[in-house]
């Protein structure tokens, strides 16, 4: 994907309003990769309230070293958040692309998230 490309999608994303607005135009983006990557995670996230804020989780099961199924769980963004953190944490999830990277393609100041 073009760098003008990715900027396109990545203000395109910013402009819906919720998670599920912004992973249904992934699923239907042109570029195939980021289709399939996007319908890959389609039913993998989760909705729970912690500390009195409503966050929103990526959920995977994967097999662990013993062959038993482990579920592996990140904390994606809380609701109400602006769609940015979800569509940086895609890319860099789906693509290793930096989530300062991703930031600055739409015209936002990232910030490293504090460390608990």
């Amino acid at each position: 994907m073009e760098q003008n490309e990715f900027n396109q999608l990545v203000n395109a994303l910013c402009e819906t309003e919720n998670l599920p607005q912004a992973l249904e135009m992934l699923r239907n983006s042109e570029n195939e990769e980021v289709s399939q990557a996007a319908q890959s995670i389609t039913g993998q996230f989760a909705l729970a309230e912690v500390e009195g804020e409503k966050r929103i989780y990526h959920l995977v099961i994967e097999k662990n070293e013993q062959g038993e199924d482990e579920e592996l769980v990140e904390h994606v963004m809380n609701e109400g958040e602006d769609i940015i953190r979800f569509v940086a944490w895609f890319f860099d999830a789906q693509f290793e692309v930096k989530r300062k990277d991703t930031y600055q393609a739409a015209g936002k100041t990232y910030s490293q998230p504090k460390r608990a």
